[in-house]
């Protein structure tokens, strides 16, 4: 009967063992199942995270390019008048040379004709 019960627990033990080693690949499978499919939930929120931040972008360049175009309009404006202001000062610089000079030669006038009495 000894040796009968030996049979049995082996046996039993032997089933058991056989019942944790399944249970404990099932939930290695299980586990490895869940992390391959977290990977492909990381991948693709990834992917749509780096469309988003692509969309962004475009609209942020797009953004930029109008008001560089808005501000290129206004400079160019301004430096439209600084060019005519500029112009107008070459020309006042011109004029008031021609009347330095003409005043110069009235001045040399008059001396030479206070000293020819």
């Amino acid at each position: 009967m000894f040796s009968f019960k030996c049979v049995y627990n082996s046996v039993c033990c032997s089933s058991s063992i056989e019942d944790i080693s399944r249970r404990a690949q099932e939930m290695v499978e299980k586990i490895n199942h869940s992390r391959t499919s977290d990977q492909k939930v990381m991948d693709s929120f990834e992917e749509k995270l780096l469309d988003k931040v692509r969309e962004m972008c475009q609209q942020m360049k797009g953004h930029m390019y109008t008001v560089y175009e808005e501000n290129s309009d206004e400079m160019q404006v301004k430096l439209q008048e600084l060019s005519e202001v500029l112009e107008s000062c070459t020309k006042l610089n011109s004029e008031l040379l021609e009347a330095t000079r003409a005043l110069t030669h009235l001045r040399e006038g008059l001396a030479i004709s206070q000293k020819e009495p």
